[in-house]
């Protein structure tokens, strides 16, 4: 039997699992006498009350601070019972009652809780309500989630336990989350979620606690999904290790950025990384078919029919304005359905279109992407390709100056000397993003990115520097021959600073000076045009069939030519590299 409680109405002594029968059963309405059980003092007489407490005091017209309260011992059981006795509360005599004509609707705790999760549900954006709750329903990633791939067939053979901590790398709306919870749902295990982008050290540690507790009592294991991981830095994700190396927990990641930068090296190399690409112009389609489809049959009052039909070129539209974002283009038939019914089908189109903007991350890889692709362009003098990438970024709102920047770059380092007025025009062109902005300041990109990309291409100058630094960080103490160093005291002249330096200008000929230290005697940093370079006749044909449309390179008719010039420069390079070894030079590579 449990622990016994004194009733607070009529001071009746009973177990605490009957207490609450009893006020329900015998003390809303009329408050019965202390019983015998349990050794309660039944049959005792109340104790007498001071005829002073039971008139109303009247209110004092002054207050007088100065004077202490009174206090009052807490009542007994049997105090508490003698004066509801003598003078019950006006809700024991006349309980409430709710008038007919009252407007207020009277709701039963289930009623209210149903009431709730629709107000819940309806709050919630319609990718949200329509997500996939099986792998049969997941659209897209087959390679990942199809019929016999690893991770499908990890958990149909041992569930979700069977995958392990895992990392989901993709981009925006290709089924991160989703794919996280189903992983979850096929397992018994606690399922707990949080962004890294609301969530601290504080609530990872609580979870992280709380889940090898439960391991340790119960046995079941938890599965923790992180949004975003890569909004925690190091010391946050060094949190993880101990409890996914041990098993506490099994870690589902996902994240839109390179997990080898953005997460730390010792967690990753305890998980597996999933790759999720961005979904295909057919998954969007099926997706929002499949969500009209659900909302037309659907009787919940959170999801409405659509207003009217909606076209197969509304859907078309969406799917290709979505850029492979299934979030994006759901949110997008989303506005549909709400657009009033006299809306036109044209202007419902416009609204489509300018409701999606096109996603483009400028602090992920969409930007580091982007801007390679324009840089290998403008090497590869492929105009098209440049000027296509230049407009997708500027297009989607990226700072005119970071392009200009790198057109400065490849100004000299791909251009280089083949054309010395690349780098001027680079840098006027940066100039003018400064002073004009956008949208005018694209012209002058364009401008520059044309000629750029149609200019010829030489490395020479930037290689050259390559090999210098090379041969610079081998020996940092080299010392500078003593004829060109800096004489500017007596005292270093006569210990021979300057001494035997031609100053080349006063003469009408060349004169010979030493300028490199006497390890280095003999190295060139800077190759002739061509030297260095390949013949790659697998290459050539391929350019020729693809590129030229079939007809041969023009340059072929000089092979020969050209073929026995690299030889010659190979074997003078090979010459000074024995003239350097016999030097006793350390830099056989130069």
């Amino acid at each position: 039997m449990g622990e016994t409680v004194a009733c607070p109405i009529c001071g009746s002594t009973l177990s605490e699992d009957d207490i609450n029968a009893h006020l329900d059963r015998c003390c809303v309405k009329t408050p019965t006498k202390p019983s015998k059980q349990n050794g309660s003092i039944a049959g005792s007489r109340p104790k007498p009350i001071a005829p002073i407490f039971l008139h109303k005091r009247p209110p004092s017209p002054i207050a007088t601070p100065k004077s202490p309260p009174l206090k009052r011992a807490r009542p007994s059981a049997s105090h508490t019972s003698s004066s509801y006795q003598s003078h019950p509360s006006s809700s024991a005599s006349h309980p409430r009652s709710t008038p007919f004509h009252s407007s207020a609707p009277i709701h039963s705790p289930h009623t209210i809780k149903n009431s709730t999760s629709s107000n819940l549900l309806a709050a919630q954006p319609l990718a949200e309500r329509l997500r996939p709750q099986t792998l049969d329903d997941f659209v897209g990633q087959e390679d990942v989630v199809g019929p016999g791939s690893l991770l499908r067939g990890l958990m149909e053979k041992e569930g979700s336990t069977g995958v392990g901590s895992c990392v989901l790398w993709g981009p925006p709306g290709t089924g991160k989350t989703t794919l996280a919870r189903i992983l979850a749902h096929k397992s018994d295990a606690v399922f707990k979620e949080l962004s890294a982008t609301s969530s601290g050290t504080a609530d990872v540690r609580g979870i992280f606690e709380e889940a090898k507790n439960l391991l340790k009592l119960t046995g079941r294991r938890t599965i923790l999904f992180v949004d975003e991981i890569q909004r925690f830095n190091k010391a946050q994700q060094d949190l993880f290790l101990p409890y996914v190396e041990n098993g506490w927990i099994q870690l589902l990641a996902a994240t839109t950025e390179n997990p080898s930068f953005k997460v730390n090296g010792a967690l990753l190399s305890r998980c597996r990384v999933f790759v999720l690409h961005s979904l295909t112009y057919e998954n969007l389609l099926q997706i929002l078919c499949n969500a009209v489809s659900r909302i037309s049959s659907s009787t919940s009052p959170s999801t409405s029919a659509p207003a009217r039909p909606i076209p197969d070129q509304i859907l078309e539209r969406i799917a290709r304005l979505s850029a492979g974002d299934a979030r994006t283009a759901l949110s997008a038939l989303e506005l549909v359905l709400s657009a009033p019914a006299t809306l036109s089908e044209a202007a419902l189109l416009e609204t489509v279109k300018r409701s999606v903007v096109a996603r483009y991350d400028r602090t992920g890889d969409d930007r580091y992407d982007l801007i390679s692709a324009l840089h290998k362009s403008l090497r590869g003098s492929d105009v098209d390709a440049a000027m296509y990438y230049l407009a997708r970024m500027l297009s989607a709102g990226e700072d005119p100056l970071y392009v200009a920047r790198r057109l400065i770059v490849v100004a000299s380092e791909d251009v280089g000397l083949a054309n010395n007025e690349a780098l001027p025009l680079a840098v006027s062109t940066y100039q003018a993003c400064q002073l004009i902005g956008m949208p005018e300041c694209r012209i002058n990109l364009a401008h520059c990115v044309a000629h750029l990309a149609l200019s010829k291409k030489s490395t020479r100058s930037y290689m050259a520097y390559n090999r210098a630094e090379a041969a610079a960080k081998q020996d940092t103490t080299v010392p500078v021959p003593m004829n060109i160093r800096n004489a500017p005291t007596r005292l270093m002249k006569e210990l021979g600073y300057g001494k035997g330096y031609l100053y080349n200008p006063n003469f009408a000929h060349p004169v010979h000076n030493v300028f490199l230290p006497s390890t280095l005697q003999g190295s060139r940093f800077l190759w002739e045009e061509g030297e260095g370079k390949t013949w790659d006749e697998e290459a050539l044909q391929d350019w020729e069939t693809v590129e030229n449309e079939g007809r041969q390179w023009e340059g072929r008719k000089g092979r020969t030519a050209i073929r026995r010039d690299l030889d010659n420069i190979a074997a003078r390079r090979d010459d000074r590299r024995g003239e350097m070894r016999e030097g006793g030079s350390e830099l056989d590579g130069l």
